[in-house]
């Protein structure tokens, strides 16, 4: 149970509110990248699952990570455009926890997920005589429903976490989408630890993946050098570049929003980089 001073039984996103004149275009804008966004996913899927030459553990892969962009749009753009539409920027307390806990899984399972897709190409480009027979279906389906078990667990002791936080009367979350970094300010008590053991807990299941991806690329990038012919070396870099790239903006907004200190600038400007991995989908 939410310990609290005041009865708090709703929130307000402030959103992108310094930007009153502008919030009829961030309507429009953010409307096409959630059509765009909901198609792209949409048909990816289909499209994997329809032909059968897309049945590789490349494509399956790639087809549960356009499911979780699927449902990260809708979790984060559904109720930013009806804010953005009628003005109203007030959200539930369980709304807020809702929104947050799949905000939370949803992060979590795209890290584990970017780094089996990570393992996957490190198996095809340093050891592709033993890619066929290690990356079979079964092991497959086991890495990409760890992914989405592991985020499970991660963030029922996160969300466990945040609700242990006592607030102090103030309402106003200064974001577009419950997080846990804007919903810390509004606590009053054993704020240090609560900050402390949210680090702990996503320490111990975030960084394990991300070393993994590190690790990953770190051979492929030496694998690749190490190809004689630069033919060779273009086709196999190509082959995982664009993956290369989603890691490189997901992982770079993050460190910025939630490692670099923050001050009033870099508050707003954290909103910014919050779009590269809530709302833009990956290249």
């Amino acid at each position: 149970m939410w310990g609290n001073e005041t009865e708090i039984t709703e929130f307000i996103l402030l959103g992108f509110g310094e930007l009153h004149d502008l919030q009829i275009f961030l309507f429009l804008v953010f409307l096409v990248i959630y059509i765009l966004t909901m198609t792209a996913n949409i048909l990816t899927v289909v499209l994997i699952v329809i032909d059968q030459h897309l049945h590789t553990p490349m494509y399956f892969f790639l087809g549960n990570l356009s499911c979780l962009e699927t449902f990260y749009s809708s979790t984060i753009l559904h109720r930013m455009l009806a804010s953005l539409l009628t003005g109203d920027k007030t959200i539930s307390l369980k709304g807020c926890m809702t929104q947050l806990f799949f905000f939370a899984f949803l992060i979590s399972t795209e890290c584990y997920l970017l780094s089996v897709m990570s393992y996957d190409h490190f198996m095809a480009i340093c050891k592709p005589l033993h890619y066929p027979t290690l990356m079979n279906g079964k092991l497959c389906i086991k890495l990409a429903a760890g992914s989405w078990i592991n985020s499970i667990l991660f963030t029922s002791i996160y969300l466990g976490v945040i609700l242990k936080m006592q607030l102090c009367g103030s309402n106003e979350i200064n974001h577009f989408y419950c997080d846990s970094l804007p919903l810390a300010k509004l606590s009053c008590s054993h704020l240090s630890l609560v900050k402390h053991i949210t680090v702990i807990v996503s320490f111990v299941f975030t960084f394990p993946p991300f070393l993994l991806t590190l690790t990953s690329y770190i051979y492929i990038i030496a694998t690749i050098l190490s190809i004689p012919s630069s033919t060779g070396r273009q086709k196999a870099f190509s082959t995982c570049s664009s993956h290369l790239i989603v890691v490189s903006i997901f992982y770079g907004a993050l460190i910025i929003v939630y490692l670099i200190p923050k001050t009033e600038t870099m508050r707003e400007v954290n909103k910014i980089f919050s779009v590269l991995y809530t709302v833009l989908p990956p290249p």
